[in-house]
């Protein structure tokens, strides 16, 4: 039997945290012949049934705590439901099991409901801080999965219901949750004459919306580092369109491309090490690549179409860009050195915006309709070279990315009315808004963040 296995993680996100992560004791370990399997296919997925009764609480805890308690319960909810690989039986779905305290009858009375397992959660306090017990059962074999304790200060019950659900998207799908992950996008929304835009951060349920820059200028096109740590972006603040680096911890920006020539729609490659991007040349936009820090500019195209929106795969090997040296803009693919270039998008008269998905086969894009009133998101597997559009009026969709797992697309949308960012699955479903203040533009979701 495998020994009791105990780690101990500190950390600091705005705030004190401390996460314990308690693996199952040797005794409740299950036999190979327990375990859940959940098999998963693109497009496809066979939800698990997951009973989440009411966390267990003190009696009567201060207002501070209580209002902690109910957004880490909350927010834990939300996670697993969005996460697309549960289906989430709430306290209102679970009224009618007849609890009594007793373990192995409320599993039969939880089973009895039609959910396969069940999440107990129980919520104490240590002073001014949380303490939260989470612990996951088999219901057919009563057997415990897993279990997990976190204790965290009041302001940090967010970021421990993240944690958590994290942990269970892991286990029972075999890949990273994103729940820690954030959302960069442009917005007008606190310029009284909507003209400048400004850079934003989100969390990736839309929660905590805070602006990181202040330039008081056009702000456009954020594209995050690959560990992260920075985000590149496009600002006019200066004088001509030029590329700057921000610190997402710290807020420091730096000057990567500045000078009189128009620099547009920054790419950072999968290393970190260079950014490629659009650049004036002569009358024309071509596609550079560029040291993170501004040195060994380098010319990659040469066309008499104009050639934007760069974008690197995420094996470094490979630049997609859009380019109109057929006639209409449409979506090429070539070497990293500029060579084999290669025309990827052959239906519709305009497809633009490439965007990966993080196993490299196949990429996001915006595709104006046939009447060339509107976008729509499509995704084009680079293999068969057939495509999906995933979404329809009303409104156009445009500028999409995947998150870094790959099961969603953020987008940038007029369907509600201005421009709001939307989420939805790879597969075009579960629509979900996260803006509603002012117009808001060009989303980037970040890599795994620490």
């Amino acid at each position: 039997m495998t020994p009791v296995l105990r780690r101990l993680l500190t950390g600091r996100l705005g705030g004190a945290l401390l996460l314990l992560a308690v693996a199952l004791p040797a005794a409740a370990q299950q036999d190979e012949g327990d375990e859940v399997d959940i098999v998963l296919s693109r497009g496809q997925r066979a939800k698990v049934r997951l009973a989440f009764p009411a966390a267990a609480r003190p009696p009567v805890p201060p207002p501070e705590a209580e209002r902690a308690i109910d957004e880490l319960e909350a927010t834990l909810r939300n996670d697993l439901e969005l996460s697309g690989i549960f289906d989430v039986a709430g306290p209102a779905e679970l009224s009618a099991a007849r609890i009594t305290g007793e373990r192995d009858r409320d599993f039969e009375q939880y089973r009895a409901l039609g959910n396969e397992v069940v999440l107990l959660a129980e919520v104490e306090l240590d002073g001014d801080k949380l303490v939260l017990e989470g612990m996951v059962h088999d219901l057919a074999s009563k057997s415990f999965i897993l279990g997990k304790s976190y204790t965290a200060t009041f302001d940090l019950a967010r970021t421990v219901a993240h944690t958590f659900s994290d942990e269970v998207v892991l286990y029972f799908s075999g890949r990273r949750g994103i729940a820690l992950t954030a959302i960069a996008f442009t917005s007008n929304r606190d310029d009284p004459t909507g003209l400048n835009k400004e850079l934003y951060l989100m969390d990736y349920d839309g929660f905590d919306q805070r602006r990181i820059s202040g330039h008081q200028s056009l702000t456009l096109a954020p594209d995050w580092a690959p560990d992260g740590e920075d985000l590149a972006y496009v600002s006019f603040y200066q004088g001509p369109a030029s590329i700057y680096r921000v610190e997402r911890a710290t807020g420091a920006k730096r000057e990567v491309l500045v000078d009189d020539v128009m620099s547009a729609s920054p790419s950072f490659s999968p290393d970190g090490s260079r950014v490629a991007l659009a650049r004036s040349v002569d009358g024309n936009v071509e596609i550079f690549t560029v040291g993170r820090d501004g040195g060994s500019l380098q010319r990659l195209t040469n066309s008499g179409g104009i050639d934007m929106n760069p974008a690197w795969s995420p094996d470094g090997r490979q630049i997609a860009f859009t380019s109109s040296r057929s006639g209409s803009p449409q979506i090429y693919l070539m070497d990293v050195d500029g060579s084999n270039v290669r025309r990827v998008t052959l239906q519709g008269g305009y497809n633009d915006g490439a965007a990966w998905h993080p196993d490299g086969t196949r990429f996001t894009y915006s595709k104006r309709t046939r009447d060339g009133s509107r976008f729509d998101v499509a995704v084009l597997d680079l293999g068969t070279l057939e495509e999906a559009v995933l979404t329809q009026g009303p409104g156009s969709h445009e500028h999409p990315g995947y998150s870094p797992d790959g099961s969603f697309i953020v987008f940038e949308s007029s369907r509600a009315g201005g421009r709001q960012i939307f989420v939805i699955n790879e597969d075009g479903g579960n629509l979900r808004q996260l803006t509603n203040r002012g117009s808001n533009f060009a989303p980037s979701w970040s890599p795994y963040l620490e």
